[in-house]
């Protein structure tokens, strides 16, 4: 099957008038969010602009072809390909970058990036970066369990009003993968009227969802009907809280969590993949997870968020990366750092440590079994051609 990487192969020659945007689109537009951009794109307020083909130029100065660039440890290594292909492709490397603004407050736990991209077609794409390789952006991600509002998506609703603004006769694509979908919808549904008229779509590429008293709002209903909510079959992150009744099920050839990279996720010209419904696994470990979410109090919430943080922070570490590379060192640490905790707070953290676990075991073992069933079924049908 093929990914968003030969998508760009076999569309890449196609101009957006010759094949409009497309959900495809707007996934590469919404992964190109990770990179870092610091000194190649000017940031919000400058007016400057940056062709892909030219912003690309200055990200791979002074590498060697095929040189790897580490981008953490759950962010896809793939991303700097893919920016090489787009800034090839006909379709992507003339579309104009601008507004690169990336935040991130340790001490705070906050952590912020975007990037707006003039595609072509009389519209831009705001795209929000999702939860990258920091502490302090994974604490934020786990603290929209917890709060009506956390600082990113009050700096979304800030950013897209700000490129609004710089571009003031476009229309609007949103756009975000993991965190960063749940930053577009919420810049869209609470970013004033008159730029709400200016917006085509919002997308969440796996973003986890709101409180529900959010999906009430007048201001969420002026724009529901826009909103593209895209998640693998087995999805974790995308159906963490609630979603709008509507959302697309794509397939992909990972299994449990690591469905949530979209490289995984499988194209077909110019869409996706698409299945009914979410695997019985899937459900059954968003159900519990839900649940177990849910049925705290908003203090009890906070208090797991920041009990967790105070382990993972224990071990000196500001990203994943850290806490991959000094493993003995970490684990020490963490041990160590959890008898420290009082038990019903221990007993919480490991009860969703649990709950995690057993979820994407589960999730696994179904996508083992779905993918010897394929391969059984290819023999048979094999092996009637052959008689």
């Amino acid at each position: 099957m093929a990914t968003i990487l030969d998508y760009l192969d076999w569309r890449g020659d196609l101009s957006l008038h010759q094949d409009p945007f497309n959900e495809v689109d707007n996934l590469l537009l919404s992964e190109l969010g990770y990179l870092n951009f610091t000194d190649i794109v000017p940031p919000p307020g400058q007016g400057g602009e940056i062709t892909v083909a030219d912003a690309a130029a200055a990200f791979f100065h002074g590498m060697t072809p095929g040189e790897k660039i580490e981008m953490g440890v759950l962010v896809p290594d793939a991303i700097p390909r893919m920016f090489h292909q787009m800034s090839c492709s006909p379709r992507f490397r003339e579309m104009r970058l601008s507004g690169y603004v990336d935040w991130l407050d340790e001490e705070k736990g906050e952590q912020f990036a975007a990037l707006t991209i003039e595609t072509g077609d009389g519209a831009i794409y705001v795209s929000f970066r999702g939860t990258d390789d920091t502490l302090a952006g994974w604490k934020e991600d786990f603290a929209l369990a917890c709060k009506p509002q956390v600082p990113a998506q009050k700096k979304a609703v800030d950013y897209l009003c700000t490129m609004a603004k710089q571009h003031p006769r476009r229309k609007i694509r949103v756009g975000g993968h993991s965190k960063g979908g749940n930053l577009a919808v919420y810049s869209g549904v609470f970013c004033p009227r008159n730029v709400q008229r200016r917006i085509l779509d919002l997308w969440s590429n796996d973003g986890p969802g709101f409180h529900e008293e959010i999906l009430e709002l007048p201001q969420h209903q002026r724009v529901a009907d826009r909103i593209h909510t895209i998640v693998p079959k087995s999805s974790v992150v995308g159906m963490l809280l609630e979603h709008e009744e509507r959302f697309t099920v794509v397939d992909s050839d990972q299994l449990g969590l690591l469905q949530h990279d979209g490289f995984s996720w499988q194209v077909m010209g110019n869409h996706f993949c698409t299945l009914r419904e979410m695997t019985a696994r899937a459900q059954e470990s968003n159900s519990e997870l839900r649940e177990w979410v849910l049925g705290l109090s908003v203090q009890k919430r906070e208090a797991f968020v920041d009990a967790l943080f105070t382990v993972l922070e224990a071990t000196g570490a500001s990203t994943l990366t850290d806490l991959r590379e000094e493993r003995l060192k970490s684990v020490v640490a963490m041990v160590k750092a959890m008898k420290d905790l009082d038990k019903d707070t221990r007993e919480g953290l490991l009860q969703l440590m649990q709950i995690l676990f057993k979820g994407n075991l589960r999730m696994v073992l179904e996508g083992i079994q779905e993918e010897t069933e394929k391969t059984v079924r290819g023999w048979g049908f094999k092996k009637r051609n052959e008689e």
